[in-house]
């Protein structure tokens, strides 16, 4: 009897819920395959690095007598894989509905063949992410090492490759990308951020970088730094206005600051020192921090003395 009725109970509870799918809710999206997948997204990602850098991740389910076979078939199935993502991708979020199945394919394969034609660009900006990472840590033994073991390199190497999907209009799949690598390194990169040559992250645990920033030429920055906007309370309507700052060529932030506003322009060759909070613009050549704060230091005998007193004084006043 209580096997009946825990049965019928359960299935008044997922008629109930059911129900509530068709009440036309934001978060409401029953069909499962006509949008982007996450772990696909991933797996394209995986797939690039063996790309981006050949020879340092490969396909450990089979064996590699021709290397160059090898390279073909990866790019191939990377092909086919994105092609099909963002495919997915146009008829989703904002597009939905606007434009047909043979413009979709069309479109979704003309982005895939520009991104393709791109790859060398964008590699040839990870290469200087990685000379800037080798030469501006004296931790670095080599660039095996920084390939193989930086979260800074692998998060920029991430945003490169989001940023020109972004750049040709991709919904949704350049986010999913920067936030994959969000998960594994604890960066933040938006990938409408605009960053050029020979960008080091340090670290980098913490470090946020919003979608209308620009960083110029050979800037580090080190962990637990933000570059972000100064308010977010307009909300939609502040959606493709510049929200985030400027920072100029050879500047270096440290660990810890916060550079907030659309308005605010590091100029080139500054340091900002860790724990700044920069709302307006810094000149060119310039030394931001701010001053220690005054700290005691107390042995234990200092500590013991102090008792002493506290204690003689508690009884002058008893008496």
């Amino acid at each position: 009897m209580d096997d009946v009725i825990r049965e019928e109970e359960i299935d008044g509870i997922v008629q109930r819920v059911l129900a509530d799918f068709r009440h036309g809710k934001n978060i409401d999206e029953v069909n499962i395959c006509n949008k982007p997948d996450k772990t696909e997204v991933r797996e394209i990602v995986c797939n690039l690095f063996r790309i981006i850098f050949p020879g340092y991740f490969r396909e450990r389910t089979f064996k590699i007598y021709n290397p160059r076979n090898s390279f073909a078939v990866t790019i191939e199935d990377i092909f086919y894989h994105l092609n099909k993502q963002v495919n997915l991708a146009l008829d989703f979020c904002r597009l939905r509905g606007t434009m047909t199945e043979d413009n979709r394919r069309e479109e979704s394969y003309r982005i895939c063949r520009e991104f393709f034609y791109k790859l060398p660009l964008i590699r040839e900006y990870i290469e200087t992410d990685l000379l800037a990472a080798y030469d501006g840590d004296p931790a670095a033994d080599c660039f095996e090492e920084v390939i193989l073991a930086y979260p800074g390199l692998m998060a920029v190497t991430v945003y490169r490759l989001a940023h020109e999907l972004y750049l040709l209009k991709v919904p949704v799949i350049p986010r999913l990308m920067t936030e994959y690598v969000h998960s594994e390194t604890g960066i933040d990169i938006h990938p409408g951020a605009s960053i050029d040559k020979y960008f080091f992250i340090d670290h980098g645990t913490g470090i946020v970088i919003g979608e209308t920033a620009v960083i110029g030429k050979n800037v580090k920055i080190y962990q637990g730094v933000t570059i972000g906007a100064l308010s977010t309370r307009g909300g939609q309507k502040l959606s493709g206005k510049k929200r985030h700052p400027t920072i100029r060529d050879n500047v270096t932030i440290y660990a810890g600051a916060s550079i907030l506003g659309g308005e605010t322009e590091i100029g080139e060759n500054s340091i900002i020192g860790g724990n700044t909070f920069i709302t307006s613009s810094v000149p060119a050549n310039t030394r931001v921090s701010i001053k220690n704060p005054e700290m005691e230091y107390r042995t234990n005998e200092n500590m013991r003395k102090t008792e002493e007193v506290r204690q003689s004084e508690e009884w002058y006043y008893m008496i």
